[in-house]
């Protein structure tokens, strides 16, 4: 069997419906993993699922806002009672409703963010470990971002947040090690999503990016997905605890 195979493996992963979410949902699948689509609206998860069982796949559609806990709590309950329980927890929905200095961040939004970003990632990690821990051990990966390694201007409250994704990954693997549970983070640099079309749609701010990046372009969602990939798998099944940098380059040279 393939080092990256996932075949009869549950892999639950958030804010999937786009970018790279949905990139690692459709690259999970193809290696065999049973895929949980899910975001805030139920219509885009029924739809991308829908593409993945048409390819072959195997995908349901749970839709979930990761702002509420009961909304959290129904994830995992319907993901374990019609798929059975989740060997891999991809946390990748995140928000940033602020891009400005951190002076000038309102109250409400940089709690929204701590909420959204830091809390949500808690949450689910405590909703879904301990059954994995029970069927013997399973893979986290958080979706966390190169901002968490670096000062921004513009960035604040996203940047700590994403830092302190990398912790919980760090705390969570030694907790749980013992029981054959793997954490880790995948920290992005600037790729063609969505989220970031602010940032690679404006060209100095994309110019600025890229002339710092080696191999002088930005990301696509499928560059992220592989080491999503990886880390679910038997591939890499003695690394946790770490942050895999994905950035072009760019904070070795930038």
């Amino acid at each position: 069997m393939s080092l990256f195979s996932l075949e009869g493996k549950v892999a639950l992963i958030t804010g999937s419906t786009k970018g790279i979410g949905k990139a690692i949902a459709e690259r999970m699948a193809e290696q065999g993993a049973k895929v949980v689509i899910s975001s805030r609206n139920q219509e885009l998860c029924d739809e991308v699922a829908g593409e993945i069982n048409s390819k072959g796949g195997s995908a349901i559609a749970v839709a979930c806002n990761i702002n509420y806990q009961e909304q959290l709590e129904n994830l995992v309950a319907q993901t374990e009672k019609q798929l059975g329980k989740i060997n891999i927890l991809v946390c990748n929905a995140a928000i940033n409703p602020y891009f400005g200095p951190s002076q000038e961040i309102p109250d409400s939004a940089f709690d929204k963010v701590m909420h959204a970003n830091i809390g949500s990632v808690h949450r689910l990690c405590q909703l879904a470990i301990p059954s994995m821990a029970e069927s013997g051990g399973g893979s986290v990966i958080i979706v966390s971002s190169i901002g968490g390694l670096k000062g921004s201007d513009a960035l604040g409250a996203y940047a700590i947040s994403k830092a302190a994704d990398m912790q919980i990954a760090r705390n969570l693997a030694v907790e749980w090690g013992p029981k054959n549970i793997r954490v880790n983070c995948i920290a992005p640099g600037l790729v063609r999503t969505e989220f970031a079309r602010a940032l690679w749609e404006n060209p100095k701010i994309y110019e600025a990016t890229v002339s710092k990046y080696p191999l002088r372009r930005i990301g696509e969602p499928d560059e992220i997905a592989g080491a999503a990939v990886l880390l679910a798998s038997d591939a890499g099944s003695f690394t946790t605890g770490q942050t895999i940098v994905i950035d072009g380059g760019g904070t070795i040279a930038g």
